[in-house]
């Protein structure tokens, strides 16, 4: 294996094996603490424009397949690991990490201290970097990460949104059955339509596990253009980048407002956020992870949660707009919300448990429930 770099733009770099394509990637760098996922986070839209560092030491032991990815190809520009192992052992796996990373044109990095590398990361925050196997030096790879654009201020859900309207009907697949395509649902008595900022097909499915048929619409459609749909209720997806930047949407959540039922989960739950006077602001270092602690202000349950994001909602700034009804155990940060006056909620973390242990069904059987109260 070839000599890599990973470049910080404060300065910081790390040497270690180059893996998978043999090209450079700049992105902002970030960490996630799932001990497995390594395909549900870089398929993940949300993590576009990223290089992914995964804390736990070995990956790629069970390999990849083809019904675990959340979107057809990898978003995610890099991926940085301890040990990437060569040979999978897993009976879904059809191909490894390695070829896998290769055949879609991402590089990799392994052999590096990733311990330091996420303990610098949480203590100067997440930033800008070049992960390069091109020979360049150092210096100059630490000036051109210090020239590439960060997250603020950047909307990256118009560019991995749909370009136009689509149908699904597909629920859960049976990943232990021998085949795990879908089968599509033939009766499903309320209709949804779901914002694509970014969604997991994951996503979709808990929706019509759920007794929803999707339209899925592109992110910057119309109030007007969804209601002619004659939803029962619309659906904000997860999707990458500052949520203060992607155009129209706050005003477009806000003509849905009270006119139907809304569920908004990640950025879905921030847009909502903004819909209503709210604030949004960066995190030093995200919460990416399966292992992300949530309280249920009402009840007191915890829940152990999956996450993907670099951004929060400013608690304060809800105040006599929507009442608090979830939070991050870790920081205290707002992880969901319910509007005051309209039939609308969100959580931050992602419920369809993709990968992570969360149960899903809960939330999206209150959103059901919503609608069928409408």
């Amino acid at each position: 294996m070839s000599r890599a770099l990973l470049a910080l733009a404060d300065g910081r770099v790390f040497e270690g094996e180059g893996f998978g394509a043999a090209v450079d990637a700049v992105g902002e760098v970030v960490f996630n603490t799932s001990h497995t996922g390594y395909q549900e986070v870089l398929t993940d839209p949300s993590y576009v424009g990223q290089i992914v560092t995964m804390t736990c030491p070995e990956m790629g032991n069970v390999g990849v397949n083809p019904d675990d990815c959340e979107a057809p190809a990898p978003h995610a520009v890099g991926l940085v690991v301890k040990h990437g192992a060569q040979a999978p052992s897993n009976w879904r796996a059809r191909e490894g990490l390695h070829a896998w990373l290769a055949r879609h044109g991402l590089p990799g990095i392994q052999g590096l201290d990733t311990r330091a590398l996420v303990h610098h990361l949480r203590d100067h925050g997440a930033q800008m970097g070049v992960l390069s196997t091109g020979g360049a030096s150092a210096a100059a790879l630490v000036e051109r990460a210090r020239q590439a654009p960060g997250m603020v201020g950047r909307d990256l859900a118009t560019g991995v949104s749909c370009r136009k309207p689509y149908a699904w009907t597909e629920g859960p697949r049976d990943v232990l059955a021998a085949s795990a395509s879908a089968v599509p649902r033939p009766s499903l008595p309320r209709h949804v339509v779901a914002f694509d900022f970014g969604l997991k097909r994951s996503m979709l499915e808990l929706l019509v596990d759920a007794g929803c048929r999707v339209t899925v619409v592109p992110a910057w459609t119309r109030a007007d253009e969804a209601l002619a749909l004659r939803p029962d209720g619309v659906f904000l997806t997860n999707g990458p980048g500052d949520p203060d930047a992607v155009p129209g949407v706050r005003d477009t959540v806000a003509a849905l407002l009270g006119k139907v039922p809304i569920f908004g989960i990640c950025l879905g739950h921030q847009i909502l956020a903004l819909a209503i006077g709210g604030r949004t602001f960066k995190l030093k270092f995200g919460h990416r992870g399966a292992n992300q602690p949530v309280k249920s202000i009402a009840d007191g349950r915890v829940d152990i949660t999956c996450q993907n994001h670099g951004f929060a909602v400013d608690a304060a700034s809800l105040a006599g707009k929507a009442e608090v009804t979830h939070q991050n155990l870790n920081d205290g940060t707002v992880e969901g919300l319910r509007v005051l006056g309209a039939p609308a909620f969100g959580v931050q973390y992602h419920p369809e448990s993709s990968p992570g242990p969360h149960d899903a069904r809960r939330l999206f059987a209150q959103f059901s429930a919503m609608m069928a109260a409408r």
